[in-house]
């Protein structure tokens, strides 16, 4: 018994012992969990890393794209009004010889023929006048010049009643306007080898005392526009600046020529687009530029259209979202690799440190 009320000295020296013991552990303990921590907050770190990086590079090259092809559809548009102003320019010359030349039927065949070979891509010239305006030639006259399977032209008189132009859209359409205009595209067939799909460019002409003489038109097909935007098409993708800057690999996309009604009057072979006025929400009748998404031939796709001036066109440029999104392929692959890199790393750096007891196992 201790008198004195004192513990033993090998008590005091237990309960110290024990103390040390408890400090220690709640040091460990602590650093324990400040090593968990860091830890956890660097593989946090690594996964937000990699989730914001994904989307940045997602709008990124969202827009890249978006840009890119809007771009193409501008610069295809510009071309082909300047291709088709061309063709207005070639035909005017000829209307302007006929409207020189407007004295006799004899005089108005012979400036037909004057001009015929400005253009190779004009299947044919008319002159479909008034009724009577040539008393001989009575209420139907319209003499044709057209090419021939021989290259050659020939000319023929192609008013009827069985054709009564004046009843047609482009004569009716004509004679309420003074200014030159396209026609909507048309089916014409008579077992000829002039049959075909065409537009008409189409100018009315007056005498002096402003009447109406006759209507003067420049039949094509759609080959023309068919080469034009597949030569528009190649410079675009063989542009070696553009290429150089490309975002990972080969711009897979296509380009067609669209009417105001959202049908394909110009495409690739084997790749047409029809659009709905629903679908380009007005923007045809609006001569707007945009974007809709939608499945051409089945796969999903996104298309991109600018208007063509002076006519009633537009340019649409076809990229399937499989396209869109394949630069996307190489950052993700870059950042997923980046991520599991670092996540290995901390890994390892657990290891390392439980080996040295600053972290558990």
């Amino acid at each position: 018994m201790n008198i004195f009320g004192k513990k033993p000295v090998y008590l005091q020296c237990k309960s110290f012992q024990r103390s040390i013991h408890t400090m220690e552990h709640t040091s460990e303990t602590t650093a324990h969990r400040q090593t968990r921590f860091i830890l956890i907050t660097l593989l946090a770190i690594i996964i937000i890393f990699l989730v914001v990086s994904l989307l940045t590079c997602y709008e990124a090259v969202n827009a890249e794209v978006h840009a890119r092809h809007v771009g193409i559809a501008h610069v295809a548009s510009v071309k082909i009004e300047k291709t088709v102003k061309g063709m207005e320019m070639n035909a005017m010359n000829e209307f302007d010889e006929v409207e020189k030349h407007l004295d006799s039927p004899e005089s108005v065949i012979a400036a037909l023929k004057s001009k015929v070979d400005l253009n190779p891509e004009v299947r044919g010239y008319f002159a479909a006048f008034e009724p009577n305006y040539f008393p001989q030639e009575g209420i139907w006259f319209e003499p044709y010049i057209h090419h021939v399977d021989s290259g050659e032209f020939v000319i023929r008189q192609v008013g009827s009643p069985r054709h009564d132009y004046h009843r047609s859209d482009w004569y009716v359409r004509a004679k309420k306007s003074t200014n030159s205009f396209w026609s909507d595209p048309y089916y014409y067939f008579d077992g000829t080898n002039i049959s075909g799909r065409y537009t008409t460019f189409v100018k009315p002409i007056y005498d002096k005392t402003g009447r109406l003489v006759c209507v003067c038109g420049a039949d094509m097909t759609f080959e023309w526009l068919t080469k034009e935007l597949q030569r528009i098409d190649d410079d675009s993708k063989n542009d070696d600046l553009r290429s150089r800057y490309s975002l990972f690999g080969h711009d897979d996309h296509f380009m067609v020529v669209i009417n105001n009604d959202g049908s394909c009057i110009a495409y690739p072979e084997g790749k047409r687009l029809l659009l709905t006025k629903e679908q380009m929400n007005n923007s045809l009748m609006l001569k707007k530029s945009g974007s809709i998404d939608t499945k051409v031939n089945g796969v999903a796709s996104t298309v991109y259209f600018a208007p063509i001036e002076h006519v009633d066109w537009m340019v649409a440029v076809v990229v399937t979202k499989q396209n869109i999104f394949k630069p996307l392929i190489v950052p993700f692959v870059i950042l997923l690799l980046t991520t599991i890199l670092g996540i290995i790393l901390i890994f390892v750096l657990r290891n390392r440190l439980a080996k040295l007891q600053l972290f558990p196992h």
